[in-house]
């Protein structure tokens, strides 16, 4: 009886303690996801960059000719569910990404453009109470992770109010 109990034992803690079980791999990873203590946050609104707003869905792709940029927009989850259902205002904790890339001509296929150098990124943030001198959103610009400097996010707001006021200071629309 005694050699039972020792196996039980044993099996118990091989599985416990074994690394090659999901749930302990997802704890790594998570310790490892955690942010550093010196996260860089943009000036004025002190917004950071959002973890996973790489595995976010697509809102729409966009151009800017005068800024000769491809760009796409991603949605959390919850702006997404707003676009979706055609809901303006977003709710607050919607937060949108633009990866902005210069436009690049394509070495395989003539006439087309690709993503070049990367540009920035950039998010809004919508929270109605912290950021209700801005519409309800705050903004973050970065540029190889490191926020832009305050003035280029006294530019953020102006631009939204005076071109997309009545959709909720956002330009982009879902494209389904």
């Amino acid at each position: 009886m005694r050699r039972f109990y020792l196996l039980v034992s044993i099996l118990t803690a091989s599985v416990i303690f074994s690394p090659a079980l999901p749930w302990r791999g997802a704890l790594r990873a998570q310790e490892k996801a955690a942010p550093p203590a010196n996260v860089a946050a943009s000036p004025i609104f002190g917004v950071t960059v959002p973890k996973g707003y790489r595995s976010w869905q697509i809102v729409a792709p966009s151009q800017r000719d005068d800024k000769d940029e491809i760009r796409v927009i991603l949605g959390n989850a919850i702006a997404l569910k707003a676009y979706r259902s055609n809901r303006v205002p977003f709710p607050d904790g919607s937060i949108l990404a633009k990866l902005a890339w210069k436009r690049a001509k394509s070495a395989e296929f003539d006439n087309t453009f690709v993503p070049g150098e990367p540009q920035r990124v950039e998010f809004m943030v919508k929270n109605s109470r912290k950021y209700a001198a801005t519409g309800g959103w705050g903004f973050g610009r970065f540029v190889n992770g490191v926020p832009a400097d305050e003035s280029q996010h006294r530019t953020c707001f102006p631009c939204h109010l005076a071109n997309v006021k009545n959709h909720d200071f956002v330009f982009t629309r879902y494209a389904p």
